[in-house]
């Protein structure tokens, strides 16, 4: 829960968003690249950010990417894709520095997101309304559902806009581009230590959450080989398979 721009990669890849750090990836000043043709045309600029989570999140890269193509001309993008592949778009980044997020989140008229607590309040302490595609577990795009049963928390009581299919999110990005007002909040960029507060509640909501998720549905089972018995000693040969880490990766 320090930032959902950091986590899984090396050490010397890594960012924290609540302080500085270091990227190789990103150019001598680790800022994210400017599209310089269309700094001041009157586009509206959209950030994407995906995260840190190792899982890549190819769908949501390929929504933007199939869009892109009929909003070439409106928008100006910065996309923080992250582990997934580097896409065939403009402003593309693996990741940012702290400094260039807020920047980026600044700069931004809408912002799309993944369902990381850490992302999701960023953007709002910036003014912004996300729309919010959860990763899906299913899709191996992380290891649990807390991010959907969060961003669907969120979307119901109107703190983000909720888009869990390729439709809705052009629908909610088709709004955006005749009214970007629509997703403007109240700005509070003062507010760090409320922030961070909101972060670390945001983390005990999701360990909530995965704990009760995890005594509906068991995460291992015992299993034994063809053939096996008793072995010496007298003990049995069933033993327990390993389950997963559902810590691993949360809140990104």
């Amino acid at each position: 829960m320090t930032g959902d721009l950091t986590g899984g990669a090396p050490v010397h890849q890594r960012i924290v968003v609540t302080g500085p750090a270091v990227r190789s990836d990103l150019g001598e000043h680790g800022r994210v690249p400017r599209q310089r043709d269309a700094v001041g045309t009157g586009c509206l600029a959209l950030l994407l950010a995906v995260g840190t989570d190792t899982h890549p999140f190819e769908r949501l890269v390929r929504w933007l990417e199939e869009w892109h193509g009929d909003a070439a001309a409106d928008v100006r993008l910065t996309v923080q894709h992250g582990h997934t592949r580097s896409p065939a778009l403009p402003g593309a980044v693996p990741f940012l520095r702290h400094d260039a997020l807020q920047a980026a989140l600044a700069d931004a008229d809408l912002v799309v997101c993944h369902g990381g607590p850490a992302t999701i309040l960023e953007a709002r302490r910036h003014g912004r309304l996300p729309i919010v595609v959860p990763r899906d577990p299913a899709r191996g795009e992380h290891v649990d559902d807390h991010q959907q049963l969060f961003a669907r928390r969120l979307g119901a009581a109107g703190l983000v806009a909720l888009c869990e299919s390729r439709e809705a999110l052009r629908d909610a990005l088709a709004a955006g581009l005749a009214d970007p007002a629509r997703y403007t909040v109240a700005a509070d960029p003062g507010a760090q230590a409320a922030q961070r507060a909101a972060v670390a509640r945001v983390g005990q909501i999701v360990d909530d959450l995965v704990a009760a998720a995890s005594r509906r549905r068991p995460w291992w089972r015992a299993w034994a080989r063809p053939g096996d018995g008793v072995v010496p000693g007298g003990a049995s040969g069933a033993v327990s398979g390993a389950g997963r880490d559902h810590g691993a990766g949360r809140g990104r």
